[in-house]
């Protein structure tokens, strides 16, 4: 008898027809005689629902609020999807984040796991019942309600497997993890394995599937992740620890984001103490940096550009606002209109002249680039939107994605 997480997407619990559905799913696991801990989201556009009511009587709710109002969005989906487990026939238990023993720290809509109080989950298991658990929401030190952010709800299930010591699976409305995004190109393959490392580049860049904290986790507690469609038994893709025949292909995949904003700050004084103050200012309003490039010193001055989430553009302009008070004659510019263009493989590692490649790529397509960085697995580079489908296609056809 195996014990395994799943995970079940909003898209996966939109309907009653849906969530029935997940029930006849979650019971045949358990008729096979593995013991089944279900983690589900809210069901369909349920939160931007309950965002959208609360902006409707104020433009800036108090976040401890927002957070008591998210949760319920879960809690509808697991009692509907644990009655649903009943009338199947099979014994199950709803539990929010608080009694599942989730517990968080951090700011209210985007805390983070600290710990997972597992007796309570153990404890239902050991009496065969299918625990469901409200993804996305914990409690923190203080006792209140707290929501995990983007991708809180695969977040849970890792952390979930992780303490319980078993495999992931997250099933969603898509059949695994692909080389490129296919509603951007329609050729993209469908992975059967790819490595912790290269799926959080991945998301991070802008795929979609997963979300970096959950893939994060993961990697730190070795939790094989599996992620497949919902809806049929169709392979998936594993999410797993590298090995040396991930290595044989130099790219593994592609990414492309439109929610990035790329910010170019001018006449920086050429010191450490100012940069430094910069970045200080940005990660206390929670901005999280991508891509930074600077340019050599001249006349004892620096240029700096880097790339956020367009998220964060209100608290970039605040950020800038103090920063040239500070330092007068600093001059900013806020690109909203750049698509972040990267690709990712391990094999980068082993394998020269991959950079030269791509800069020939975007050379022979008239693909110009405002800016470009390096890892040891990825380049990135931020190009025109109206570029992004011409480039994304030329670079997929070289590397074979």
């Amino acid at each position: 008898m195996a014990l395994v997480v799943q995970k079940y997407g909003g898209s996966s619990v939109g309907t009653i027809e849906k969530i029935k559905n997940v029930a006849r799913r979650v019971a045949k696991r358990r008729q096979a005689g593995d013991q089944v801990v279900v983690v589900v989201s809210a069901m369909g556009k349920t939160t931007n629902m309950l965002v959208g009511m609360a902006e409707e009587i104020s433009e800036n709710p108090p976040t401890r609020e927002m957070d008591m109002l998210m949760s319920t969005g879960e809690q509808i989906s697991i009692s509907l999807l644990s009655i649903a487990l009943k009338e199947l026939g099979f014994d199950s238990i709803s539990m929010t984040g608080f009694q599942a023993g989730i517990l968080t720290g951090g700011r209210h809509t985007n805390a983070r796991i600290t710990n997972i109080e597992i007796s309570n989950v153990r404890e239902e298991l050991d009496k065969g019942k299918i625990v469901v658990v409200a993804g996305f929401q914990g409690v923190n030190e203080n006792g209140n309600i707290t929501t995990l952010g983007r991708g809180g709800s695969d977040t849970t299930a890792v952390a979930l497997a992780a303490k319980l010591s078993c495999d992931c699976e997250i099933y969603t409305d898509v059949e695994g993890i692909y080389t490129v995004d296919p509603r951007l190109y329609t050729e993209a393959k469908k992975l059967k394995t790819i490595s912790y490392e290269e799926m959080m580049e991945m998301a991070s860049l802008g795929a979609g599937v997963m979300h970096t904290r959950s893939v994060e986790i993961g990697q730190k507690f070795n939790v094989p992740i599996y992620v497949a469609l919902s809806t049929e038994e169709r392979p998936g893709t594993y999410i797993k620890e590298r090995d040396a025949r991930m290595e044989e292909k130099v790219i593994t995949g592609l990414s492309v984001s439109d929610d990035d904003i790329m910010i170019t700050i001018n006449e920086i004084p050429y010191s450490a103490k100012v940069v430094s103050g910069l970045f200080e200012k940005l990660a206390k309003k929670d901005v999280n940096i991508d891509m930074i490039s600077q340019t050599a010193p001249y006349d004892g001055f620096i240029n700096i550009s880097f790339t956020t989430n367009k998220g964060d553009l209100n608290s970039i302009k605040e950020v800038i606002s103090v920063f040239k008070e500070e330092n007068r004659g600093v001059a900013a510019e806020i690109d909203e209109e750049i698509t972040k263009l990267s690709v990712v493989g391990n094999g980068m590692r082993t394998h020269a002249g991959v950079a030269a490649k791509m800069f020939k790529i975007l050379a022979e397509n008239d693909i110009e680039f405002k800016q470009v960085t390096t890892s040891e697995i990825r380049i990135s580079y931020t190009i025109n939107p109206k570029d992004k489908i011409k480039a994304v296609n030329a670079v997929a056809k070289v590397f074979d994605l």
